[in-house]
């Protein structure tokens, strides 16, 4: 009999950026997350309030990262392009000290998101195959 495996989460976040958007939630409302693919702010994660960020057709939902009752989970897109090239790695999303980016909404806290990452082994890679993300076209965005 063999073992089952869950499908492993796309991505995660450590303490710090859960209690980071959890701050920002409670200024700012709803937020989300799009994980550039470089441009001005280089490949930074950017937060936005949600409908602030248009999420183009070719995004990629990547997963949510959930908050404390009542506020609501915190969706990350990354850009289509980039997705190829991440899509066998688990983003860890992560807080250092520094200068956010300018159009992300940590950058008055003296502290900005970053991306981590782990490669999936080939077992959770087969998984995921199986289980492909949303786009924006296929959310109907």
């Amino acid at each position: 009999m063999s073992e089952q495996h869950d499908v492993p989460d796309r991505v995660v976040a450590t303490d710090a950026a859960v209690q980071l958007l959890t701050t920002l939630s409670e200024l700012h409302g709803g937020l989300m997350i799009h994980q550039s693919g470089g441009c001005c702010d280089g490949s930074a994660p950017m937060c936005y309030p949600v409908g602030e960020f248009r999420v183009g057709q070719r995004d990629v939902l990547v997963g949510g990262v959930v908050l404390p009752e009542p506020l609501p989970a915190v969706r990350v897109w990354i850009n289509g392009d980039q997705f190829e090239l991440w899509k066998h790695t688990q983003l860890i999303l992560d807080v250092v000290a520094g200068r956010g980016a300018g159009f992300s909404l940590e950058a008055p806290e003296g502290v900005r998101f970053i991306s981590r990452a782990r490669a999936f082994d080939d077992e959770e890679n087969a998984l995921l195959a199986q289980n492909p993300p949303l786009t924006g076209a296929s959310a109907g965005i």
